[in-house]
């Protein structure tokens, strides 16, 4: 399969087209044909450090429901980025949705929290006080806090690099890994896929009307495409080779860890370990459970 990263090796003397070179890649072992010019820090981790980063990142931060550890988090997040070249606006393209996700979680927080304190207006099972405003700012700023850097650092990673780096340092099973890989390739193709459609409906007079309707039938169209589609593909795949056991599999380009990919675990754990130390040193620190 063109552009997968991966093969079976085989016995006997290879084709015509075959060629041994190997992509030409940076010390870190990057692929220079995925690095953009001058390509940033984060471009040039290793796929799979960035949910490694994601996860000692994120487990420290979920542990407390205060303020202050989650806007020190953010705060040094955001900062972190700057210096690793992302600019603002990538920041805000990646993250946009959890401008939305954020205030909807404050508010069912800031209804439905246990009471305490003051009350400022009471309807039904909606209870506003000091206590349910306290964690509502919390929970809002905290799902900026998580979400943000994780988006941001996950968004940009590109999926051949990350099957390469599943298969070679995660060491995940290559079949899985290919698999799995393809079918990401897949999902570009299925807005193609819908506009052929709209259009075609659109030439044949079906497209003007009856939007329920029209969205029912032709997301079953797309299914059915779709299920054929993946037949298809496995059927090649598993002609290929891609489906052989007990061999040894190669791979196009190598995938390692190199420094910055420990910077950037580190950067992650010193950002929540300091959030954290932050939060206990003002008196803030408050345990999941015990509000």
């Amino acid at each position: 399969m063109s552009g997968s990263g991966a093969g079976v090796a085989s016995a006997g003397s290879r084709p015509a087209w075959w060629s041994a070179t190997s992509p030409q890649v940076d010390a870190d072992g990057v692929p220079l044909e995925v690095l953009p010019v001058g390509g940033r820090f984060l471009d040039r981790v290793n796929p799979v450090t960035p949910f490694l980063a994601a996860v000692l990142y994120s487990i420290p931060l979920l542990t407390t429901l205060d303020v202050v550890s989650a806007a020190v988090a953010l705060t040094l997040s955001l900062l972190a980025f700057g210096v690793a070249g992302v600019r603002p606006m990538e920041v805000l393209r990646s993250s946009w949705i959890l401008l939305i996700a954020a205030p909807v979680s404050a508010t069912s927080m800031l209804l439905y929290a246990k009471p305490g304190g003051a009350s400022y207006g009471q309807f039904l099972y909606a209870n506003i006080t000091d206590n349910s405003i306290q964690l509502a700012i919390a929970v809002g700023v905290r799902v900026l806090a998580i979400g943000v850097p994780t988006l941001v650092a996950l968004s940009s990673i590109d999926p051949t690099r990350l099957a390469d780096g599943l298969a070679q340092v995660a060491h995940l099973p290559a079949r899985f890994v290919v698999s799995a890989l393809a079918g990401i390739r897949l999902f570009a193709v299925f807005r193609d896929d819908w506009t052929a459609m709209s259009q075609a409906r659109r030439a044949r007079g079906l497209g003007d009307s009856g939007a329920i309707r029209r969205f029912m039938t032709m997301a079953f169209a797309l299914l059915a495409l779709a299920l054929r589609r993946a037949g298809t593909l496995a059927t090649v795949m598993e002609a290929r080779g891609f489906g052989a056991e007990d061999v040894t599999r190669t791979w196009a380009r190598p995938s390692r860890l190199g420094w910055r990919d420990l910077v950037l675990v580190l950067a992650a754990v010193v950002i929540a370990g300091a959030a954290i130390g932050v939060a206990v040193a003002a008196g803030s620190y408050r345990l999941v459970g015990s509000a």
